[in-house]
């Protein structure tokens, strides 16, 4: 992940940290602060979908667009692209949107995408070649062969970002636009206590709950580069 978001144009002064837990002060500890926004993967359930869709559905469309917006928002229209998604929703906001070079990949996208709305937005990432080579480049680095956009993948990657107005914001493509979690205090960072709580905790404990008691997911944080 580091790697391909440095490529796109996102500072070598930060990167992404796997988190290892969500309580323990010892591990939590291990993760440079500030973070400014957490990555959760975890596979597609009936929990989250029926979820998404009780929230989602009294909602309206988001349809914001330009500089005033609070978050850059992607809806995601590309199968098997939610981990792109993710990534670019991390980069493109809060802190580390200030971080990012000028004419590189990351800052071009910016500056094209924050006068469209949602639908045209979304478009322009479709037909993006740097966002495509860079994602395949990445895929192509794995272990593993990377999946067709027809494949079925249970796996989904949802940011939770501290924006510039020390809000919590829950940015996910399969909704109907960014989601407001709550406010931050000044000098809470995004593996903080409270938007954990906001977010990420309460996220999971929903899932447990509707789950049966089984959980499953991985975290990462974007903070300082320790390298």
């Amino acid at each position: 992940m580091t790697k391909l978001i440095h490529k796109l144009g996102l500072s070598p002064s930060l990167a992404f940290h796997d988190v290892y837990s969500l309580d323990d002060p010892s591990l939590l500890a291990f993760v440079p602060r500030p973070v400014h926004a957490l990555l959760l993967v975890f596979p597609v359930t009936s929990t989250y979908e029926k979820a998404r869709m009780d929230e989602d559905g009294p909602l309206p469309e988001y349809n914001a667009s330009g500089p005033g917006e609070e978050v850059l928002w992607f809806r995601q229209t590309i199968r098997n692209a939610c981990g792109m998604m993710g990534l670019l929703h991390c980069a493109c906001n809060g802190e580390p949107r200030e971080t990012i070079a000028p004419s590189t990949d990351l800052a071009n996208l910016i500056t094209a995408a924050l006068p469209l709305e949602p639908t045209p937005r979304s478009q322009l990432l479709e037909t993006s070649p740097s966002i495509a080579q860079a994602h395949a480049s990445a895929a192509a680095g794995g272990d593993t062969a990377a999946p067709s956009a027809e494949a079925s993948i249970d796996l989904h990657f949802v940011a939770f970002v501290k924006s510039a107005e020390n809000n919590l914001w829950e940015l996910d493509g399969r909704r109907k636009g960014p989601l407001n979690r709550g406010n931050l205090g000044a000098d809470d960072d995004a593996l903080s206590e409270r938007a954990l709580d906001l977010g990420v905790r309460r996220f999971l404990s929903r899932e447990q709950e509707g789950q049966g008691g089984e959980l499953r997911f991985s975290l990462v944080a974007l903070a300082p580069n320790m390298d």
